[in-house]
């Protein structure tokens, strides 16, 4: 019996709203009609890689680094000329507050995406990128390491 401490197979993954408490649920996001420019200066500004787009408060897509030098600097186009919503993702991937950093994961690997808007019903809760999600990982190896070399010094 290891008292306090659990079992190294009991490590369990913190769900998305476990994570949401502990890196805070500050959510950057742009109207689908500002200007290109603008929503680089704001991800800029805040250090970020991606903004959600929100009409009326409700989640109408995502604009990404990715989405700006595919289909703007690709194309020859203007960021100071294309509205957000004509270059944004539309079809945003989401996940729920009770989901495993785990199911997180394979779902971003999966779709091949960085960042996961998270909603609770309709509302928009908070957003977590893959830089999230790998650090969650590492530190959850970490611990498991950690009990595990306790386990096997005892």
């Amino acid at each position: 019996m290891l008292g306090t401490q659990r079992k190294p197979e009991e490590v369990a993954m913190k769900t998305v709203t476990q994570l949401l408490q502990a890196k805070g649920r500050e959510i950057h996001s742009i109207a689908p009609d500002a200007r290109v420019f603008d929503a680089l200066k704001l991800m800029a500004e805040k250090n970020v890689g991606a903004l959600v787009v929100l009409d009326n408060n409700k989640l109408a897509g995502i604009f990404s680094e990715r989405d700006y030098a595919r289909k703007v600097i690709l194309h020859g186009k203007s960021s100071h000329d294309i509205l957000v919503r004509e270059i944004m993702t539309g079809k945003v991937v989401t996940v729920h507050p009770g989901q495993a950093v785990e199911e997180c994961m394979a779902l971003m690997t999966a779709k091949r995406i960085r960042h996961l808007p998270v909603t609770d019903g309709e509302r928009l809760v908070g957003v977590l990128s893959i830089g999230d999600l790998v650090k969650e990982v590492i530190a959850e190896q970490r611990q498991t390491i950690e009990q595990l070399e306790s386990y096997i010094h005892r």
